[in-house]
């Protein structure tokens, strides 16, 4: 596997890049559809994601096809399909309707620091997912995911918190995912070898 960058993303072969910015050690799978999004450091999403409109947390987890912002037909016109948006695919004299993808890409989603998009789960614009929370395969994320919380279903609904609350708190105010390159790679061992309180304990939460 080649190594990840701090200069640039490792983008795999096949993928839709447009007016989207990545942060230092980040990675797009097979095939993935990045638009108007920003990847913070580290974050990565595995094949075939498709992902618009989003603020993209570091640390964030994408699994494989996963469905990040997706837009909407305009459901309360007279038509829903795109020959009334993209006209100028239809006819010589026709404009794609500016205001109508103003609209849409405005509409953004935030996904938190290391949190976990399972294997084709889908979630929805406007919602935030909270850092450090896990959205099961195949869900459909509909409102806002607190952070450390477990979701699954679709609709998705909360099934359980990862940690008890003094935890999940002690490691909001640690931050761990801002901390440096070095810094990370000194604590890996506490990392890999440590449950969530232990680490808190050794390193100041």
């Amino acid at each position: 596997m080649p190594r990840l960058s701090p200069d640039a993303p490792l983008i795999h072969a096949d993928c839709e890049i447009e007016n989207s910015r990545f942060g230092a050690f980040c990675e797009v799978g097979r095939g993935s559809r990045v638009l108007n999004s920003d990847f913070g450091a580290y974050a990565y999403c595995d094949r075939y994601a498709d992902i618009a409109n989003c603020m993209v947390g570091r640390f964030a987890n994408i699994a494989a096809f996963t469905r990040i912002g997706p837009t909407d037909h305009p459901m309360t016109r007279a038509a829903q399909h795109h020959f009334r948006y993209r006209s100028a695919r239809y006819w010589d004299d026709a404009e794609d309707d500016a205001a109508f993808f103003a609209a849409r890409a405005a509409r953004r989603c935030d996904l938190g620091h290391d949190c976990w998009i399972g294997h084709g789960a889908i979630v929805r614009p406007e919602v935030t997912v909270g850092v450090g929370a896990v959205v099961a395969a195949g869900a459909v994320v509909t409102r806002d995911v607190a952070p450390f919380v477990i979701v699954a279903g679709a609709p998705a609904k909360p099934i359980r918190a990862r940690f008890p609350a003094p935890v999940a708190e002690r490691l909001l105010r640690l931050a761990w995912w801002d901390w440096d390159h070095d810094r990370l790679r000194a604590a890996l061992p506490d990392f890999r070898a440590l449950d969530a309180e232990a680490f808190l304990d050794r390193h100041g939460g």
